[in-house]
């Protein structure tokens, strides 16, 4: 007998829900634990996330089970509740379906199992295949009404959970991967390649989830319809998430992915939902296209005050400055470009761009540090290439993201030692959006904690008061976000890394001069140097990304109007818009940071040779001493 699942996709598009795990996250369950065993502790909490999915207008509900193999419930010591789990989470759904009283089919969720695919893959694909059957045995027992494979970055491991399926029921498979920024999956494989292996391996409807957000899943759907597999499913995460306090917060809107459901339908999938930090608003917006429904768009963001860590910094001492600490002490206007080290072992391309930015007067340039969660060749190596073959001195950011504390102060020690002395202090992007979504961040640290200890290097001992042999000289920089919508958190958070001991603030980027002129005058006067971000815009389809999918990024609807009208020459009136603005705030910054997309280095040439003379790279422009840190009224309280 045929599925009613698959009957129903032959009759056109269905809606699918959205994260499951963001809405448990958002209403008090902390990251860390098993959200799969809340099946059998709370499933009062998970039954409300189906309700309001099916409420907003989903078509199909899928289980909270997207770790529930023994592997991966092995973690928090469940693994031989793997039956009790599953069966619940397909029962939770299928009541939450009755009592709301609509129409919706159960999907399995079923995830990878945590592991890297690697060589030994032949001898540990009997232990996987059998994870993945024991799981899909227990959601048929429930009665799933099909299979949902989820955000799987690996060919072969799909392969296995679909052999399992096969093996263990007739139900639909739903069989979706995950793809980088680069439109290919961890392995290298294109969309093209992966729809036409999933329907060799048995898939019923093939497709994208999760991955780097709507833009690039409708660039993989487009793709994979060149395969013509029968059915396709695009379910993105909302945009990259941002780190807020102690929490992720995810920039896509409901109105955002309510353009992007029309494209997806208008490029040939079928089902349509969302991945992380899609929320019942976004289906909500998605089901206006496709019942005429009026979505509510409220998306709640919850952000959490960072408590200070009682540590008492040592007496300060002078230290022997970096070039970039003269040039800010002198008043000069400064200019950094930033330069992303390349993804493999070739550093070619990165080091012929700063050989050119320094014949065209650029002093310092800043390394950035596997940004997006993508690996990249590591910023210190990548800084002491570049300090090696051109006369450039380097920013390296770097993140508490990825090293302990003590990898932190040991990997800095080292970069003194070889002559990288300027740091920019960040949290670091969330691993779950790059190339590796199963790894875990550290964090043992923020980027306040990581200026303390800077700072604290700077007076001759390690952040618990032993001392290193010597006072370290970096130059400690700090990032700050005008764009945000919770601009006094922002400015508390200014000030404590300016209290840590940050001696410069460099801005995400900007478009708006006025959203500038509102942090700062409601930051008050700063007593260290501010560089104000540019990142010129290359297209209408960039800068719509850059305002709905990257956190942190707001592009106002004057510029995203430009740029569309610009269309072909968008690239030259991204310059344009960058010239203006940069000559517009000139006399409010100490400098400008630019960050050029796609390695197009000779655009930050174009917009330095706007600036004033007594602007330009290396020239003194004798400004005011600043005001010191006691001038500025009291930290901003209750956030």
């Amino acid at each position: 007998m045929r599925s009613p699942f698959l009957e129903r996709l032959e009759r056109g598009p269905i809606l699918s829900d959205g994260a499951i795990g963001t809405m448990l996250y958002e209403r008090g369950v902390p990251y860390g634990r098993s959200f799969d065993e809340l099946n059998l502790t709370d499933p009062a909490l998970v039954s409300g996330v189906h309700k309001d999915y099916l409420e907003a207008g989903a078509e199909i509900i899928t289980t909270n089970t997207f770790g529930a193999n023994r592997l991966r419930l092995a973690e928090f010591g469940l693994q031989r509740k793997v039956r009790d789990i599953n069966l619940r989470g397909v029962k939770i759904a299928r009541e939450a379906r009755e009592v709301s009283g609509r129409p919706a089919f159960v999907g399995g969720s079923v995830g990878p199992v945590g592991r890297p695919m690697t060589e030994d893959l032949a001898r540990r694909g009997g232990e996987v295949r059998e994870a993945f059957r024991e799981q899909i045995e227990a959601l048929l027992e429930g009665g799933a009404d099909f299979v949902m494979l989820e955000t799987f970055s690996d060919l072969a491991e799909i392969r296995l959970a679909i052999e399992a399926a096969r093996s263990a029921c007739d139900l639909p498979v739903v069989a979706q991967m995950t793809f980088g920024e680069d439109g290919l999956t961890l392995a290298g494989d294109s969309p093209e390649e992966v729809a036409l292996a999933l329907e060799e391996y048995g898939a019923d409807v093939v497709g994208i989830n999760c991955s780097i957000g709507p833009q690039g899943v409708l660039d993989a759907v487009e793709r994979m319809v060149s395969a013509r597999p029968r059915y396709i499913a695009a379910q993105p995460n909302a945009g990259l998430p941002s780190k807020q306090g102690q929490h992720f917060v995810y920039i896509s809107g409901p109105e955002y992915f309510a353009e992007y459901a029309e494209k997806f339908l208008a490029a040939g999938a079928r089902l349509v939902g969302g991945c992380c930090g899609t929320t019942p608003a976004h289906i909500a917006a998605m089901a206006r296209v496709f019942t005429g429904r009026a979505p509510a768009v409220h998306v709640p963001a919850v952000i959490a005050r960072r408590e200070p860590d009682g540590a008492q910094p040592l007496p300060k001492k002078e230290s022997p400055p970096t070039r970039l600490k003269q040039a800010l002490d002198a008043g000069e206007f400064v200019v950094s470009v930033e330069l992303d080290p390349p993804k493999g072992l070739n550093p070619t391309k990165v080091l012929e761009g700063a050989r050119m930015l320094s014949e065209r007067g650029v002093r310092f340039v800043n390394i950035a540090d596997s940004p997006m969660a993508r690996v990249r060749m590591g910023c210190i190596a990548m800084a002491k290439l570049i300090q090696d073959f051109t006369p450039l001195e380097t920013i390296i950011h770097f993140t508490t993201r990825d090293r302990n504390v003590m990898a932190l102060q040991s990997e800095l020690i080292g970069a003194h030692a070889m002559g990288i002395r300027n740091v920019i202090a960040l949290t670091g992007d969330p691993p779950g959006i790059g190339d590796y979504p199963d790894a875990t961040g550290v964090w043992d640290i923020d980027s306040v904690g990581l200026i303390e200890t800077l700072t604290r290097m700077n007076e001759g001992s390690d952040r618990v008061g032993r001392s290193i042999g010597g006072r370290t000289s970096f130059c400690i920089a700090a990032a700050v976000d005008p764009n945000s919508e919770d601009l006094d958190f922002q400015v508390e958070r200014l000030w404590q890394k300016v209290e840590a001991g940050a001696h410069l603030l460099m801005s995400q980027p900007l478009y708006d001069p006025e959203t500038l002129y509102r942090f700062l005058d409601r930051a008050g006067p700063l007593p260290v140097p501010f560089l104000l971000g540019v990142l010129p815009l290359q297209s209408s389809k960039h800068a719509e990304y850059m305002h709905n999918e990257v956190p942190g990024i707001s592009v106002p609807k004057a510029v995203r109007d430009a740029m569309r009208a610009a269309g072909a020459n968008g690239i030259r009136e991204g310059v344009r818009l960058a010239r203006e603005l940069v000559l517009e705030v000139q006399d409010r910054v100490q400098g400008i940071y630019l960050m050029p997309s796609f390695g197009r280095y000779e655009m930050c040439a174009e917009i330095i040779e706007v600036l004033d003379s007594s602007r330009r790279p290396g020239v003194a422009t004798g400004r005011a001493e600043l005001s010191p840190a006691a001038d500025r009224g009291p930290i901003i309280e209750g956030v």
